[in-house]
Order: structure tokens, then C-alpha cells, then sequence
């Protein structure tokens, strides 16, 4: 049944309006390889959004156990508690929005609400921490229960996200890259400075020859799996996602810009009686 729903949100193409200017203002804001980078967990290696969210989550549910089973003595820990939580709600959001910002379509959709609930928990949360100050305690605690429910359900649509939709996971996870020499074209076909997507027992290599060196990475990128042989190739070797702009270093597979966050597996290359070979690197 929530699998259902979740499906007729992402069907909701109201809600592309809202999307589509909420993404170009996360664009602009986020514009440039450092930003783009500390935001999305390229440094870290995996989406910093799950990490960062974890914090606030659990401020918020020691606190409702507080509202729940500490009576009136354990008030002051609750209004401790959901003053962390929105605090460190903060950047979780910010990365949350960075993530998001390179969805398409149906994901876009869901992670609008998604985004909605995680705004109005923290505006609950911040609220009931000035009711409280006024001494409407009662009402500050009802706050806190209905922002818990709210942080609960976004929590839902995230992991529906992550783990039904596959946003934020490795592309290449699964694929079974070729771990001895195998040929996968012909040397006199590759020419200087072209990009060219070959096939090595099924899976897609991209191939790039510079000054006579081969290069070679997976063809998919780890991001959202768009073909890199569809990109372009700058003077420092280079390769850019066609479809969200991550960049990769053809030497090694290294991310050099997000919103990737995992390396595109590199294979070392060698000439053998006019075919290339590859094979993935240890």
C-alpha cells in the first residue's frame, strides 16, 4: 500500500513547477567544484545527506521517548534535545537539497515531499521550542510529536529513494568488470582525442587514446549511470558526465567533481598484436 502511494506521488506532475525552480536555485547556490564537492560527499566517498540526517533523527526520537516517559522531569531534556535536533537538521538539509537537485521526473517529484517534510519538521521543532519559552508546554510538546511524525514520514520517502529507486548507490556496483586481459577493440581504431564506449564481456569500457596513451574507466557513471563515451574529454584528462556534470579522471577513475561520490572502476590497458587489451586494476 505505501509503495502505491509512493508511486502515484511520483506521478504527480503538479509538483514539476515547484521542482523545476527549487532545483535551478539549488544550482546556482551550488555552483562550483568546491561547494558541489563538500555537499555531496565526494570527499567522503558516499552521499553525505544518510550521515548527516542521522543526527537530528535521533535528537528527535530521544525526545518524543522524553515527551512519552520522562514526565515532567524530563521535559527540559526533550526542549535540549529538539533544539539539537533542528540545529544539526540544518546541514543534513542543505546536502539533502544538493542530492536531490540531480534527480529526474519521478524521483524529483517524490523528493520534493520528501524535502517539504524535513523543512516543516524543523519549523515544528523551532517552534516549539518558543512555545515553550512562553509556557505553553502542552502545545510545544504537540509540536514536537507532529514534527517526529512528519521527520518519520520524509524518512520513508528517503529510503524509498535510496533503496527502491537506487539514488545516491554505485551504478557499477553489480557488474562484473573483466579481471584478465581481455580484447576489446582494435588498436588502429582508436583514434587521438575521441571518446569510444567498447565492450569487454558485457560490460562497457570507455576507451580514450592521448599523445598514444590508452585510457580506460567504466562507460557508466557510478552517479546515475549515464554513458561517459557521451561526454566530453578536457585538456587535464578529464571525462564529464553528460547527463549531471560529475567529473572523472581517466588516469585512475577518481572523482573530481560531484555530485558523484564513488570512483568509476579503472582498468590498466596494454597493445597486443593490434588489439587493446584491459583488465580492471588491483
Amino acid at each position: 500500500m505505501l509503495r502505491r502511494a509512493v508511486h502515484r506521488l511520483g506521478g504527480l506532475e503538479a509538483l514539476d513547477t515547484v521542482a523545476v525552480r527549487l532545483g535551478g536555485l539549488v544550482h546556482r547556490a551550488l555552483a562550483g567544484d568546491r561547494r558541489k564537492n563538500l555537499v555531496s560527499g565526494t570527499w567522503l566517498g558516499h552521499p553525505l545527506h544518510p550521515v548527516l540526517s542521522d543526527l537530528p533523527i535521533g535528537c528527535w526520537s530521544c525526545a518524543v521517548a522524553l515527551d512519552t516517559l520522562g514526565g515532567e522531569s524530563g521535559r527540559r531534556g526533550a526542549e535540549l534535545l529538539a533544539a539539537a535536533g533542528a540545529v544539526s537538521a540544518v546541514p543534513a538539509l542543505v546536502s539533502g537539497f544538493a542530492d536531490w537537485s540531480d534527480t529526474n521526473d519521478a524521483d524529483r517529484r517524490i523528493g520534493v515531499v520528501h524535502a517539504a517534510s524535513g523543512v516543516a519538521a524543523v519549523s515544528l521543532y523551532a517552534t516549539s521550542l518558543a512555545a515553550g519559552v512562553a509556557g505553553a508546554r502542552r502545545v510545544a510538546r504537540g509540536m514536537r510529536v507532529l514534527g517526529f511524525g512528519l521527520a518519520a514520514a520524509g524518512g520513508y520517502l528517503g529510503g524509498h529513494l535510496t533503496f527502491a529507486r537506487g539514488i545516491g548507490v554505485d551504478h557499477t556496483l553489480f557488474e562484473e568488470a573483466p579481471g584478465h586481459w581481455t580484447r576489446v577493440a582494435r588498436d588502429e581504431d582508436l583514434a587521438d582525442g575521441r571518446p569510444v564506449c567498447a565492450v569487454a564481456d558485457r560490460y562497457d569500457i570507455l576507451l580514450y587514446r592521448s599523445n598514444g596513451t590508452v585510457h580506460a574507466i567504466a562507460n557508466r557513471c557510478t552517479h546515475a549511470g549515464a554513458p561517459l563515451d557521451e561526454g566530453t574529454v578536457d585538456a587535464d584528462l578529464q571525462v564529464t558526465c553528460p547527463w549531471h556534470g560529475s567529473r572523472f579522471r581517466l588516469c585512475d577513475g577518481s572523482v573530481a567533481r560531484g555530485p558523484a561520490t564513488a570512483p568509476q572502476p579503472a582498468f590498466e590497458t596494454r597493445v597486443r598484436n593490434g588489439n587493446v587489451e584491459v583488465r580492471l586494476r588491483a
